[in-house]
């Protein structure tokens, strides 16, 4: 059964710019595994991941019903890709499973999070 079903679609440029001309940005929407990750790429791939993750979260937020700020922070949720590049969700926030798509364009990064009951 379907808890909840959240997307979001974020501009990529709108985060390379807020990564620019915020120095705390990347903390505030990264775990420290994530930013691990992400320091491993170079700087389109970087943006786009750091994107990807901030998207990702507010889909998150959107299907756990609250967005984001009120119950659930960027920090509540980590996404992480394996070893085959498939995005992986944990979070404290729920118990059960948390589904997740990440697809991107050059200027677009779309998310879907899709929370079981």
């Amino acid at each position: 059964m379907i808890k909840g079903i959240g997307v979001d679609i974020t501009e990529i440029a709108r985060v390379k710019e807020m990564m620019e001309n915020h120095d705390q940005f990347i903390d505030r929407i990264l775990t420290p595994a994530e930013k691990k990750q992400c320091e491993a790429f170079a700087d389109k791939r970087k943006v786009e991941y750091l994107a990807a993750r901030f998207s990702a979260k507010e889909s998150f937020s959107k299907a756990y019903g609250t967005g984001i700020g009120k119950e659930v922070s960027f920090q509540d949720l980590s996404v992480i890709d394996n070893e085959l590049g498939k995005p992986i969700v944990t979070t404290d926030k729920v118990t059960s499973p948390v589904h997740i798509s990440i697809s991107h364009t050059e200027d677009l990064v779309f998310t879907q999070i899709i929370i079981e009951e």
